[in-house]
């Protein structure tokens, strides 16, 4: 959404446009892709953040995938417009085939490390903070625990 819009109005937007289009992929049952990224600091801290839209929870930073691009370079720009901060090190973790919001879903899963602070755009993410890996905040969303169990598995965090 464009940035000349106030702050206020354009959560408001989010969060309707958050709705339709869950409501849509519920209707369609069209396939959808997506990344996730676990980030951590040096200190092995997780990065989550709140969003402005949807479910009141902690999340991992990610979004969905445009037509044609390349799962990694998604993720990079995810965290980049998310959260003003480039990611070194990144690597896969999983493709994760799932169900969300009804329709078929690929999560692409990476991983990386970060030595700067967030800085959350204040439209699409409210929030964002480093917790210890051992520590994680609650609520924390469903599809993020699963995604950090799988990292945690592989042995990347």
């Amino acid at each position: 959404m464009p940035s000349f819009l106030p702050a206020p109005l354009h959560r408001a937007l989010l969060m309707l446009a958050h709705r339709l289009r869950h409501r849509w992929r519920r209707w369609r049952k069209a396939p959808i892709a997506g990344v996730s990224v676990v980030i951590t600091n040096l200190g092995g801290d997780v990065l989550l953040l709140k969003h402005s839209y949807g479910p009141a929870v902690w999340a991992l930073p990610g979004g969905g995938l445009r037509r044609g691009e390349d799962a990694m370079e998604a993720a990079r720009r995810e965290v980049r417009e998310e959260l003003g901060i480039e990611v070194s090190r990144l690597e896969r973790v999983a493709v994760l085939e799932e169900e969300l919001s009804g329709s078929p879903h690929t999560a692409h899963v990476f991983a990386g490390v970060c030595d700067r602070q967030p800085r959350p755009d204040g439209r699409e993410v409210v929030e964002a903070r480093f917790f210890p890996s051992h520590s994680l905040p609650e609520p924390l969303g469903r599809t993020t625990r699963s995604r950090i169990a799988v990292w945690r598995a592989r042995g990347v965090g």
